[in-house]
């Protein structure tokens, strides 16, 4: 996996560009979470999420990104489909706190400063650290232990259009693949609690961003002469 994300690093840094356009926005969406409480639906975001993007536009085809997004997760056995989940009854909570770097590389080639309408697919991908309280459940309700932090591989898909001379808007849905198994209390790291363990141990938890993005660009017109 790490020489996969070196040589995409690589790979995009041959690209030659002599300027940039940079671009700042925010995100709104929801966000929802997939381990060993409640539904199993990859995409259903149930709480509000928010954020703020920053892009550096390298060519037309791919940018360096930077972000910060965060949002409650919430998640309780009784609306999932799985019967012994039903008869469990857990319900958790838990908060993401996240900070993402990594490429983004559209399909299609997107000039901003193109009079034209610009419309593009896109997907990103890098690597993000998040802040999350480490849980336990007790009586069938989490509860915060410490606050803590982990890693997690995004992977996300969207597609995205010039709306106006300097604003894009987008739409996209984010999935992270954590490296912890605690989002939801099922796997505590304090050894006080380990009679509390339950579910898949062997598999970590994810949680998804969906939403809208609006930027605003700003920068000088560069030359695109690897295009």
């Amino acid at each position: 996996m790490k020489k996969l994300f070196l040589y995409i690093i690589v790979l995009f840094s041959v690209i030659n560009s002599h300027a940039q356009i940079h671009e700042i926005g925010i995100f709104t969406g929801g966000i929802n979470y997939i381990g060993d409480v409640g539904p199993t639906d990859y995409i259903a975001p149930s709480k509000f999420a928010f954020g703020a993007i920053y892009k550096w536009n390298k060519s037309k085809r791919h940018s360096y990104r930077f972000s910060y997004f965060q949002g409650k997760i919430e998640s309780n056995d009784l609306d999932s489909q799985a019967p012994n989940r039903k008869l469990r009854g857990f319900k958790i909570e838990n908060s993401v706190k996240e900070f993402s770097a990594g490429l983004e590389f559209n399909f299609l080639n997107f000039d901003l400063h193109e009079s034209d309408f610009a419309f593009s697919p896109y997907v990103y991908t890098g690597i993000s650290t998040f802040i999350y309280n480490e849980t336990y459940v007790l009586n069938k309700e989490s509860k915060k232990d410490y606050q803590s932090y982990s890693l997690a591989i995004p992977m996300t898909v969207g597609v995205k259009a010039k709306i106006a001379q300097q604003w894009v808007l987008g739409m996209e849905i984010g999935a992270r693949y954590t490296f912890t198994d605690n989002l939801d209390g099922s796997n505590p790291k304090n050894k006080n609690f380990e009679t509390l363990k339950f579910g898949n141990l062997n598999s970590k938890d994810w949680y998804v961003f969906s939403g809208v993005t609006l930027t605003y660009t700003f920068g000088k017109n560069p030359c695109f002469c690897a295009d």
